[in-house]
């Protein structure tokens, strides 16, 4: 962590949010099946908190509904997500709030795969890795305090609109 008095990005860029998609009345019928969507995964994770800032990961860029892959057939979900430097202390600790966010909403017939952007990390490397692995996600969430700061990061907060 940068410091409790010390951000790293200290002025992030604030970027324009996408529009809320309407819900449709075949989305809130129980008895319809639909596909889960691209758009339903990013809707999921747009509102999650920056644990540096009282932003979220959208007004961030840090998730982008472009960056979502979503394959329902294959039970396959794909986030990157990109920091907003390149040597982010907390792209851990983002990626691993995107994917506990994901593991909760979505059903558990999905694969869940959060991945850095290629190119934006100085580690992304080893912080995929870290968030590949099933046994070290698992014991990170056994850790209460770093429980506790990821469920702040998914915490409702209101929603700061640049739209």
């Amino acid at each position: 962590m940068a410091g409790k008095d010390r951000l790293e990005n200290v002025n992030p860029t604030i970027h324009q949010r996408v529009r809320e998609r309407e819900i449709t009345p075949e989305e809130r019928d129980d008895d319809v099946v639909d596909a889960i969507d691209a758009r339903e995964v990013f809707d999921l994770i747009r509102n999650i908190n920056d644990p540096e800032h009282p932003l979220s990961l959208e007004d961030l860029n840090v998730v982008e509904h472009s960056l979502v892959e979503v394959n329902d057939a294959e039970n396959l979900v794909q986030i990157h997500f990109t920091p907003t430097i390149p040597h982010c202390s907390m792209a851990t600790l983002i990626g691993l709030s995107i994917r506990v966010k994901l593991l909760r909403a979505l059903p558990s017939r999905f694969k869940v795969d959060v991945i850095i952007t290629p190119g934006t990390h100085a580690s992304e490397h080893a912080v995929n890795k870290q968030l590949a692995d099933k046994e070290r996600v698992a014991a990170a969430l056994e850790n209460s305090h770093l429980l506790d700061v990821v469920n702040q990061c998914l915490a409702n907060r209101s929603k700061i609109s640049s739209s």
